[in-house]
Formats: structure tokens, C-alpha cells, sequence
């Protein structure tokens, strides 16, 4: 008898159709990978087993766990199996756990709250499921709170968490899409161990089909609330049917082509600059401590060229493109745009800040929501000492709209119309208004789907011959970096470790840490995939 068996399950909200006929199973030890875009059903069909489904949500067919259906189980009952029978990891941990409390204290909050054992042996459990999950409590004290780990450190509490009273079943939901790509790996081999471990069943939900394409016996691709295809993993992917399986994968290895630079000649020069952050005494009478993010940074940007920046978090990316931008005065070094320093004194040079602008990884939340799309994309006009006015302006904004791919009429729109990828593209306008000489794209594509972020790269390229875009793409994903720039700057702890033309650095890698996150960055396997 399978584990989880889900059945012919249609799901509407306040009349509006979620989920058509959804179909899957799990069998104990099995790993089931539901994948498909944003709005495809993939969560909604997760928070139905779990019984966490919104108001006014109806519900048709089966879902059994164990033979037992929970459709019609009472709250009460399905409290006692949420976090027993069945666990859950969410997408961001920071939000799935509570600031306020010890990762000690919300860990075993989920072994006290069912009553499962006394708290001495409770805390005694805690501490085997963290070290279980790679938190020693010898160097990861239970006191410590969540703003004091890393991103993946995070998520393992979390999954510690879903895992502490060994559930028969896994949900875990995007569990890795912030994450960068060597602490995704790690958090993958961590999820595929437990399953091994405890024979529990997992339900992994991702939109990449390259981050589960070596994990999963089996693949479920859905779309708008459809199962289109399903079957094992190494058969689905040789024999792809359906034309949204095939546009998924293609998508995941998605290549564009980047016109040739124009003759280069240095735009924006960093050189020896360093970045230090005062640490809070250790005593009441102890010396200030210092943490070092950006140590002796050095290179060159020319006019036209496409420079990446990777590196793990915590590596000094973003510290480095705070101080490029003006944000952050640096101790040491010059930091210049077209000759002129990015800092005048001790405040940033406004004649060349307004010569940069930047694309956010979250579009929605870099926007006033009150505000329509005119307005978000002419807020760069207050670094202009004359902005356009009147239909100037009007023909700036519909320049730029089209400009992305949108209509010129969207400028009357408020920003919770559009789809993320729609956003994204709205951002990448304002960033383009007022002509800048550099474009900063932070993790720009990195919450996108497979086939957005293909559509926002092919964007990028087209851009790039019209208006010869200068920018430095940040980014923890390897394939995307591969495709988007023309050199590549590799971090390590404060310090460029290993830079050049990007598909050298990527062909034969020379520092051990490039190599490291070449090994770990997830790929669609060559198994000669038949997608005509």
C-alpha cells in the first residue's frame, strides 16, 4: 500500500478552479518531484495534505495517508498528525521560524506540543536531529537565534524541525531556491540522506527540473492545476510527451547570445578596496572585534562588457555592490566610475550616482504598491538635475515599455497586476529610464521560474544590442552566469579568488573553490533526452 495516495483531487477557491483532477502516490523511501511553474498548483496541492487550504476552499476526490483519508479529517485530528505523520519545509526559513525564539526552543516546541515525550528527553532529541542535520550543538549552541545563522544554517533548522518526530511523510516546498549552490547541494544530499535514513516518503516541489533531475524516482510536471505528465525520473526525461515537459527542460538549459562588445575601454575601476564591520564586544571591558567582508578587491569594467560575481553567501558580493553604488564608504581604496570617484569626501558622488542603477532580486518588494508603474518607473528622474517633463516624459515611459517587452499602456497599471516575470521586466525598465552607464543586477532572475528567467535572459541579450548595456550580474546560479556575461569574477571570503572570460573559467576552472562550485551547481543530465 503506498504511503501517500492522492486521487483524482479538484480544489476551488470562492468558485475559482485550483487543481483538475490531480493524481500522484508515495511509497515509503520513495522521493516524488512536483514540478511546473508559478500558479501551476504545485503548492496548493501540498497545502491540501497538509489541510492548511485558505477560506472558501472546496475540495473533491481523496487524499489518503496510509489508507486513511484527510479530506474530511477534523482540525483536531489533523493538528496531531501535522509535524507527527506528516512534516513540512518551507521555502524561507526565515519567515518559517520565529525571531523571538531559540532554534532549541522551536525545535522542541514540535516534540512538547504533541506530547511525545518528557522535556529532558525532548531536549536530548532536539539536540540528535540537529546534529543530525549538520547543527552540532557544540558548535551550534541551542541558544542561538535564527538572525544569527546563515540562509542554509536556517533551513536546516527547519528541516530539523519537519523531522524531529520522524514523520512517515516530507513535504519540503522550494526548499532550496535561495540558497546558493553549494549550500543547495548540501541541502539536497541532507534530504536524500533522511529519506535512506527514516524510509520516509518526501514530496519535493520545484519549478527547476535540473535540481531534481539525479534525486527523484519519480516526476510529476504540472500545469495550471493539471498533472500533463508523470512517470520515473530517467524514463519521463528520455521520453518527454507533453510540449510543457519539453519547454520546462528546455528552459532549465536555457543559452542565449550576446552581441560582441564594442572596443573596451575602462569604465569602472576597483582597486584595493576593503570593507570592514565593527563586531560587538565579547565582554563588558573586552575590545570591539572586526569582520573583514571585502578584503583588497581589485578589477576593471570596461564599456559594453558583461561582468559576473558569484560566490556562496556570505562571500562579500553584496557588501561589494553597496560600496560600487555609493551606499557603503569603504576604509581603504578607490572605487571609480569613468574616472570620477563614487565617493566625493565621505557621501557619494551624485554626479556619478546617477550614472548607475540596479535590479533588485524581488521585484515585487523594491516597489511602492500605491504607486502605478509611470510613477515606480520614473523615480529615477530625481538623480537628473532637468528630468523630463510633460510629453517627454510620457514618451520615455512608453519607450521603455516596449523597450521590455511591455505596452505602452501598463503605465497606468498598479504593480500587483503583473506576474513576477512582468515585474521583473518593469524593474529592468526604471533601471534603464534614465540611460545609465552601468547596470547592477543583484540575484535579478534567481525567484524566477525556468521559463521566465529564460524570457528575462533573452531580454538582457536584445538589450544589450540596442542600448550596449554595461553591467555586473550577481548571482549564485552557475548556468545563469555561464549564458548572461562575458567575464566572470569568482568570491571567496572577502577575496576575488579566480577571474576571466567566463567559459574559461568554467571549462577549466584553476582554484579549488571555482571547481567546488562548478561540482556542486545542479545539471540537467545528457541522457540523450528525446524532446522532438
Amino acid at each position: 500500500m503506498s504511503l501517500l495516495q492522492i486521487e483524482n483531487l479538484s480544489l476551488s477557491i470562492h468558485g475559482a478552479e485550483i487543481l483538475k483532477q490531480v493524481s500522484l502516490s508515495i511509497d515509503p523511501g520513495q522521493i516524488v518531484a512536483v514540478t511546473g511553474e508559478s500558479g501551476s498548483g504545485k503548492s496548493m496541492t501540498a497545502l491540501a495534505v497538509m489541510q492548511l487550504l485558505p477560506n472558501g476552499a472546496q475540495a473533491q476526490g481523496a487524499i489518503r495517508l496510509e489508507g486513511q483519508d484527510l479530506l474530511n479529517r477534523p482540525e483536531g485530528e489533523m493538528c496531531a498528525l501535522r509535524g507527527a505523520a506528516v512534516g513540512m519545509v518551507f521555502q524561507e526559513p526565515m519567515t518559517a521560524l520565529n525571531p523571538v525564539k531559540t532554534i532549541g526552543d522551536q525545535v522542541m516546541e514540535t516534540i512538547l506540543i504533541h506530547n511525545a515525550m518528557p522535556r529532558p528527553q525532548a531536549l536530548a532529541r532536539t539536540q540528535e536531529v540537529l546534529t543530525r542535520v549538520g547543527l552540532p550543538p557544540d558548535r551550534f549552541p541551542l541558544s542561538r537565534y535564527p538572525h544569527e545563522l546563515s540562509g542554509g544554517q536556517r533551513q536546516r533548522v527547519v528541516i530539523a524541525m519537519a523531522i524531529a518526530l520522524r514523520p512517515k511523510l516530507l513535504i519540503a516546498d522550494e526548499p532550496t531556491t535561495a540558497l546558493d549552490v553549494t549550500t543547495q547541494a548540501q541541502i539536497l544530499d541532507l534530504l536524500k540522506g533522511l529519506v535512506r535514513e527514516y524510509s520516509m516518503g518526501l514530496l519535493m516541489i520545484t519549478h527547476d527540473l535540473a535540481v531534481v533531475a539525479d534525486m527523484a524516482d519519480q516526476i510529476v510536471v504540472m500545469r495550471r492545476g493539471e498533472v500533463v505528465e508523470s512517470g520515473a525520473t530517467t524514463h519521463l526525461l528520455r521520453n518527454m510527451q507533453h510540449p510543457y515537459t519539453r519547454m520546462l527542460f528546455e528552459a532549465s538549459g536555457h543559452q542565449v547570445s550576446l552581441p560582441r562588445a564594442a572596443d573596451p575601454r575602462p569604465l569602472l575601476e576597483v582597486t584595493e578596496v576593503t570593507r570592514d564591520y565593527r563586531l560587538p564586544r565579547k565582554g563588558l571591558f573586552g575590545t570591539p572585534g572586526h569582520h573583514r567582508a571585502v578584503d583588497g578587491v581589485s578589477f576593471a569594467l570596461n564599456k559594453g562588457e558583461r561582468l559576473g560575481l558569484v560566490g556562496e553567501s556570505g562571500c562579500g558580493k553584496s557588501t561589494l555592490t553597496r560600496a560600487i553604488l555609493g551606499l557603503e564608504e569603504v576604509q581603504s581604496g578607490d572605487i571609480r566610475l569613468d574616472g570620477q570617484p563614487v565617493f566625493a569626501g565621505h557621501r557619494p558622488n551624485l554626479a556619478v550616482r546617477r550614472k548607475m542603477q540596479v535590479v533588485f532580486q524581488d521585484p515585487y518588494g523594491s516597489f511602492n504598491p500605491r504607486h502605478r508603474v509611470a510613477r515606480l518607473i520614473t523615480e529615477p528622474f530625481h538623480l537628473l538635475e532637468t528630468p523630463p517633463a510633460g510629453s517627454e516624459r510620457q514618451d520615455r515611459i512608453a519607450e521603455m515599455l516596449t523597450a521590455v517587452g511591455l505596452s505602452p499602456d501598463d503605465a497606468g497599471k498598479y504593480i500587483h497586476e503583473f506576474s513576477g516575470g512582468q515585474r521583473q521586466r518593469i524593474a529592468i525598465a526604471r533601471a534603464l529610464i534614465i540611460r545609465p552607464e552601468l547596470i547592477l543586477f543583484d540575484e535579478a532572475v534567481s525567484a524566477l521560474d525556468v521559463s521566465v528567467r529564460a524570457q528575462i535572459l533573452d531580454l538582457l541579450a536584445e538589450l544589450c544590442a540596442t542600448y550596449d548595456l554595461t553591467y555586473l550580474f550577481i548571482s549564485h546560479d552557475l548556468r545563469v552566469v555561464r549564458t548572461i556575461t562575458d567575464r566572470v569574477m569568482v568570491m571567496q571570503a572577502g577575496r576575488i579568488v579566480e577571474q576571466g572570460e567566463t567559459e574559461q573559467v568554467f571549462a577549466n576552472p584553476q582554484h579549488p573553490y571555482t571547481q567546488t562550485l562548478i561540482e556542486a551547481a545542479p545539471v540537467l543530465p545528457d541522457i540523450g533526452v528525446n524532446v522532438a
